[in-house]
């Protein structure tokens, strides 16, 4: 089953734009981490949210094109098909809104969490579930 691909927009602000007059590496990885943040908190039980956390293990990025100022960036995300064992890949392909190749791709690995315990867990089918299908 294919994963459902999450879509959500960031303002290219002057606060994100670095001395090349372009949009800083460190905010392309803020974009993923709040379209995962979204689309977790779309997508979970209020059961999964209120006992489940999630950490990074690592982020992979590649940088394609710049973004400017007055730019509106569009970021698309899914997971992989499967988890493995307490680790899930997610990606994220930000966009100019409108343009047909992404600006910079993120490959993420994240690890879910005992949010009481804050122990790794392994991530279970059902959460797996929730992400690879249409929301109803």
């Amino acid at each position: 089953m294919a994963a459902e691909i999450f879509t959500q927009r960031f303002p290219v602000a002057a606060a994100d734009i670095d001395e090349l007059g372009h949009v800083n590496n460190i905010v392309y990885l803020r974009y993923a981490q709040e379209i995962a943040i979204a689309h977790w908190r779309a997508r979970a039980t209020p059961d999964m949210a209120a006992n489940y956390v999630w950490v990074v293990m690592r982020h992979e990025v590649d940088y394609r094109a710049a973004l400017m100022l007055g730019d509106e960036a569009e970021a698309r995300t899914w997971v992989d098909d499967r988890a493995r064992g307490p680790a899930w890949t997610r990606f994220v392909d930000i966009y100019k809104a409108g343009a047909g190749k992404p600006a910079a791709q993120i490959k993420s690995n994240w690890c879910l969490l005992d949010a009481r315990t804050r122990r790794i867990r392994r991530v279970p089918p059902d959460l797996v579930a929730r992400f690879l299908s249409p929301p109803s």
